[in-house]
């Protein structure tokens, strides 16, 4: 049990009453860090919603098209666009390999091709293909032609002579007739025998006459029919004949207009090329062109952003890809109606524009990639264009 001295005497480090409250209450330090921290996060979130804000207005807000922009754009006096494109020549004509008339080949040899670059005049030969088969078809077809010209002949002559026979036998018969009508007025003075005998004469002799004409006609009916199906398989040989010839003459190219020639890259014994002479090639295949250098273009595609900046009339500045050091001037001359879908994309549309080239040079030929500087000039973007 504890003293009452203990009881009495205050622990030591033990505060006392007055200096205990239920709350002890904070610094003003700590209070000011408070208010900094609730300052900054208030700042930061305020500062998020304006961020989240104007990505939601660029999401969702679509801005105005790009006609629109366009129609009121202005193009500065000294600003081009440029495009791409391929030359191609205004005027020209395409070869192609013959396809033989009622003969199916595989391929046709060429024996003689003009080279690539020539210079021709229309009607000059561009290319010979080997026609030793259409040659001997052809002599084939002439002396089967022939053939039935002879038999038609010898068949005409069958009937004028079968005819004239006839005719003679007509003629004999008509005179045993009348003969017979003579004898047939002397019934007073003959006998009833005699009488009986010439009317039996005249009966034959009538029968004779009738028959003789009656089969005078169907045999100049059947006659005729012979030798008009004779003349109908002539007919029929010569038209094999021409069919021959033309053939034959088919197998011989000659130029078409005044220009230059041009060999294609074909498909040809597996790999490809331009065509040689000794080379087999397909009937209808298009293997060479004849072109004329003095008037040129170039055929390019416009995105749709480019095409709404022409107009008829523009002038360019043509470039040759493979001679930087030619220039050209050009005029914009066409423009598609129509759009085509991209090479990567349906929805990336093209527009084809063509641009005439002033000015010829040996080293202009077609399907040589060009670039396409177009001056614009100061306008209102064409709204509505396509």
């Amino acid at each position: 049990m504890k003293s009452a001295v203990e009881l009495t005497t205050p622990r030591v480090n033990e505060p006392s009453p007055s200096e205990i409250s239920p709350k002890s209450a904070p610094s003003p330090e700590r209070k000011h860090l408070w208010t900094v921290r609730l300052v900054l996060y208030c700042a930061l979130f305020l500062l998020v919603v304006a961020i989240g804000a104007v990505l939601v207005r660029r999401i969702f807000n679509k801005p105005a098209s790009t006609h629109s922009k366009l129609a009121i754009r202005p193009v500065t006096k000294n600003s081009f666009i440029r495009l791409t494109g391929t030359t191609e020549a205004v005027r020209m004509r395409s070869i192609v390999a013959p396809v033989i008339q009622g003969e199916h080949l595989g391929t046709l040899t060429i024996t003689k091709l003009v080279p690539a670059g020539t210079q021709v005049q229309q009607g000059d030969i561009l290319a010979e293909f080997d026609r030793q088969a259409q040659i001997r078809d052809f002599i084939d077809k002439q002396a089967q032609y022939e053939d039935f010209i002879n038999k038609v002949t010898e068949e005409q002559a069958k009937e004028t002579a079968a005819r004239a026979a006839d005719e003679t036998g007509i003629a004999e018969a008509q005179s045993t007739f009348s003969k017979a009508q003579l004898e047939m007025q002397k019934l007073e003075l003959l006998s009833r025998i005699d009488t009986e005998k010439n009317q039996e004469a005249l009966e034959e002799a009538t029968a004779t006459l009738q028959q003789l004409r009656a089969t005078f006609d169907l045999k100049r009916q059947s006659a005729r029919a012979g030798v008009h199906l004779l003349e109908l398989q002539r007919d029929r040989a010569r038209q094999v004949m021409e069919h021959a010839r033309t053939n034959s003459e088919l197998m011989q190219i000659h130029a078409p207009i005044n220009g230059v020639v041009v060999l294609n890259t074909i498909w040809k014994q597996g790999r490809m090329g331009e065509v040689q002479e000794g080379d087999q090639v397909r009937p209808g295949i298009t293997f060479m062109q004849v072109v004329d250098p003095s008037l040129m273009q170039v055929r390019a595609l416009a995105n749709q952003e480019d095409f709404l900046k022409l107009q008829l009339g523009q002038e360019a500045k043509v470039r040759l890809d493979a001679y930087p050091e030619l220039v050209f001037a050009g005029k914009l001359q066409e423009m598609a109606p129509a759009a085509v879908s991209g090479d990567f994309s349906s929805k990336l549309r093209n527009f084809a524009v063509v641009f005439s080239i002033g000015g010829n040079n040996p080293k202009l030929m077609p399907d040589l990639s060009a670039a396409v500087d177009v001056n614009l000039t100061t306008q209102a973007g064409r709204v509505g264009a396509f």
